[in-house]
């Protein structure tokens, strides 16, 4: 089960410590509007998918919450189908589809989770509510 903080599930983007501080940062300044999570952790965690105009808290490094989003849109794809538009979204400065896909599959190969093209994501849009 996710966390929950403030009666919302939280999101925690990235691992904790400096890359957690870096994408918030870019969530607080309005650049990243999105974000990938694999559906096996979904599955793994029993947890349902969020939907929109649900309200998540996004959590800081301690458990905090630094800023209320709120879910815009909500989309099932292979690592492979990933759009340019989505990974765009993530406001993460990556200059090309490949570029992204880089980026990612060394992240969660790094966390023990290698994926490949079909390996199933849950594609999240959202919107910043307010900062805490």
């Amino acid at each position: 089960m996710w966390p929950r903080i403030n009666g919302m599930r939280a999101l925690e983007l990235g691992t904790a410590g400096e890359m957690r501080e870096r994408l918030n940062g870019l969530v607080l300044a309005g650049r990243k509007t999105a974000t990938t999570g694999l559906l096996a952790e979904y599955v793994e965690e029993t947890e349902g998918l969020e939907f929109e105009g649900e309200r998540l808290a996004l959590a800081g490094n301690d458990g905090d919450c630094v800023a209320t989003i709120e879910i815009t849109g909500v989309e099932l794809a292979a690592f492979g189908g990933v759009t340019w538009e989505h990974a765009a979204a993530e406001g993460e400065g990556d200059r090309s589809l490949d570029e992204w896909r880089t980026g990612h599959m060394r992240f969660w190969e790094g966390i023990g989770t290698p994926v490949d093209d079909n390996t199933q994501l849950v594609c999240l849009r959202f919107r910043l509510v307010a900062p805490s």
